[in-house]
């Protein structure tokens, strides 16, 4: 009988006979000319970059959003003579893959399980989606060495960016901003209530790297670690679209955010002495139209709330302008925000607001003036560390955790989003528990293969009611990431009936 996961298969390479990640017809899934037609609306945007991004994003969220209407169409057909050769053929056609044959063989004795279905299809296709993404890199950037370098020449040798965990912001880095994923540390928080302890623990760590190997520059290199919050509001409904974890209430966020900084920074120095190379900054993100809001540091690296640049307002205000003109209007605006400004702080900021002139025209020109799906919209909650290829907003609900007692808020916010996305449309919450382990580590694999086990059993108790009523399924998962290899999918309580086949 085939299995719905095994780990066999899961190699760098799209495995023989599955289709990439695109359902045939979907948006995005061929030519430009599928696309809407999109102005660039900016002196700025670049265009090209744009295009290549919305056809990734369109491509992968429709081969996500063809479960739904595939499996209603399977549903119709249940009781049908042929019903399982029916029913994989729409799969293969519509969704790319066959649907498990043990599910389906059972629905001339009793009612065919949708809700198993369901969340057996979200976890195949997050599978394809990760598969393609380390096999082709896809959201790679050509620059990203001009990047390290343009870093360094601000002052800085780390950024590390810590987004609320809301799904809106799952693509602040590689699109919102337009940076290079692969140089930037991002850890997802709700509220963007980051872990202290840990950054603590990443900042010893690339202290050390500094120290020992010279990387990413040397430790007598005048450059600083860069912590930052990107904390969220919502432009079109700021009362109910907001922030979940402070109440939609802008200035509670940025403020929480604020106080996490400086906690952190008063850790460092406390800790290391008061010269520890620690600098902030606070970015707050519209999830209605990805505008960002910098609040600039003054030449102290004091931030005030009421102190910051708007890009939406710089857009609108040089959008016509030549773009040698609308770059000195960013300049200026960044230095009239606080005239004290470090240098390297400045010219930082400035590449971030004009990295979103073209993140605000790909929502103007593909979207309208601001997105459709202003609230949640996510697919699945990734729970656990790792998920770097995560990089689209509204995809997935992010809870990095090692233990579920850790993390009892981050995983409460998404199981209440959950609740009204899926539980009260009668589907299941699909969770992927992933552990990304470092191979030339022994022992790294078992330890992880341990927290997959030991969070899915939390998370089973923890929300037993729904785990109970079929309401709840889970995908344990492990990455080799210093090898940057394919996942491992370990087991999926889908096939509950047969753990030992899914090894």
């Amino acid at each position: 009988m085939q299995r719905a996961f095994n780990p066999s298969t899961g190699t760098r390479a799209r495995a023989a006979g599955t289709a990439p990640l695109r359902r045939p017809g979907a948006v995005g899934g061929g030519t430009i000319a599928s696309r809407p037609h999109a102005q660039a609306g900016h002196v700025l945007c670049r265009e090209r970059e744009n295009a290549r991004l919305y056809d990734y994003e369109r491509g992968i969220k429709s081969a996500f959003d063809a479960i739904v209407p595939t499996l209603k169409r399977v549903s119709a057909l249940q009781h049908e003579e042929a019903f399982e050769s029916l029913a994989q053929d729409i799969a293969r056609r519509e969704l790319g893959f066959e649907l498990p044959r043990d599910i389906l063989s059972d629905a001339w004795v009793e009612q065919l399980d949708m809700r198993r279905l369901f969340a057996w299809c979200v976890f195949a296709t997050y599978r394809r989606y990760c598969d393609e993404f380390f096999a082709s890199d896809p959201l790679a950037l050509d620059d990203r060495g001009d990047f390290d370098a343009f870093l360094q020449s601000c002052g800085f040798h780390t950024l590390d960016i810590s987004p609320c965990a809301d799904g809106r912001l799952a693509h602040v880095i590689r699109y919102v901003l337009r940076l290079p994923h692969r140089a930037v540390r991002r850890k997802s928080y709700a509220g963007a209530l980051f872990d202290i302890e840990d950054s603590i623990q990443k900042w010893v760590e690339t202290e050390m790297l500094r120290f020992r190997e010279g990387r990413p520059n040397t430790a007598d290199a005048p450059t600083r670690y860069l912590k930052t919050v990107a904390y969220h509001f919502s432009s079109v409904d700021p009362q109910h679209q907001g922030c979940a974890a402070h109440g939609s209430d802008d200035t509670r966020a940025a403020t929480a955010g604020l106080n996490k900084l400086l906690d952190f920074q008063r850790a460092i120095q406390n800790s290391f002495c008061c010269g520890a190379s620690i600098d902030l900054l606070l970015i707050g993100v519209d999830t209605d139209t990805d505008a960002i809001r910098v609040h600039v540091p003054d030449g102290n690296g004091v931030i005030e709330l009421d102190r910051f640049v708007d890009a939406l307002e710089l857009f609108d205000a040089t959008a016509r302008q030549q773009a040698a003109q609308a770059v000195r209007a960013i300049d200026d605006a960044v230095r009239n925000a606080a005239a004290d400004v470090a240098p390297g702080m400045a010219q930082l900021i400035a590449r971030l607001i004009e990295n979103n002139v073209s993140q605000i025209a790909y929502v103007r020109g593909y979207h309208g003036r601001h997105y459709a799906d202003i609230g949640h919209a996510e697919r699945f909650i990734g729970a656990g560390v790792g998920f770097e290829e995560i990089q689209l907003r509204n995809l997935m609900y992010f809870a990095y955790l090692d233990t579920v007692e850790e993390a009892t808020q981050d995983l409460d916010v998404g199981i209440k989003i959950f609740t009204g996305l899926n539980v009260s449309h009668g589907l299941p919450v699909p969770i992927v528990v992933r552990f990304d382990y470092h191979g030339q580590v022994p022992g790294a694999r078992d330890r992880a293969i341990d927290h997959c086990q030991r969070v899915t059993d939390a998370l089973q108790t923890r929300y037993a009611d729904l785990s109970g009523r079929g309401m709840l399924h889970v995908m344990q998962v492990v990455r080799d990431c210093s090898a940057d290899a394919a996942i491992e999918v370990l087991e999926c309580t889908v096939n509950a009936e047969s753990k030992a086949g899914a090894h």
